[in-house]
């Protein structure tokens, strides 16, 4: 609870004794307002007396006042819209910052995901390098093998082809041996 005041003012020659919960400063500075303003109206008239002169000035203020009481419910009207249209901007900006926030922890899993992917291509290509060596090495067994195959095939070939040719050679010589004259004798005893 705030402290009331007894401050002790000057207005219009006169002491009057306010009290208030405002500062000192505060009252002392309203006081003189008013009593610039009475002393505005006299010197425009100096045949008012002290009461008009106060009635005056009383009108006076309150006309600015209503002006201003006036002035600012237009205004408070006038920046009514504009007011929530700023505070629902800003239920905006908090949402799409927390959506931001989201969106970049995503982002950020789908960069962790996607290392750990690249690493693992990383290793798959070097896996697949590794294999597609060992079977360019086989290839070149398998076509070396091949050859020797090949080599072995046409030896086998040319064997075969000899060993008929030394058959017939061997039967002619079979054959001429049974014919010959001594053979014949020895089988007829």
């Amino acid at each position: 609870m705030t402290e009331k005041r007894k401050v002790v003012v000057k207005i219009n020659g006169q002491e009057f004794t306010v009290i208030g919960n405002e500062s000192e400063e505060y009252i002392k500075s309203i006081a003189e307002f008013v009593d610039e303003k009475i002393c505005e109206i006299q010197s425009k008239n100096t045949k008012l007396n002290q009461s008009m002169s106060a009635i005056l000035t009383a009108f006076n203020v309150a006309d600015q006042y209503y002006k201003n009481y006036f002035e600012l419910t237009n205004l408070k009207e006038e920046v009514k819209q504009p007011l929530e249209e700023l505070e629902k901007l800003r239920e905006e900006v908090k949402e799409y910052r927390l959506e931001k926030s989201k969106l970049i922890e995503e982002l950020d899993k789908y960069k962790e995901e996607n290392t750990k992917q690249n690493n693992d291509i990383e290793k798959k290509d070097k896996t697949l390098k590794r294999q597609e060596q060992a079977l360019k090495f086989k290839e070149d067994e398998i076509q070396k093998s091949e050859k020797i195959i090949g080599e072995l095939q046409n030896k086998l070939f040319e064997n075969q082809l000899e060993l008929i040719q030394t058959k017939k050679e061997l039967e002619e010589f079979i054959k001429k041996l049974d014919e010959s004259p001594d053979r014949r004798n020895k089988s007829n005893t």
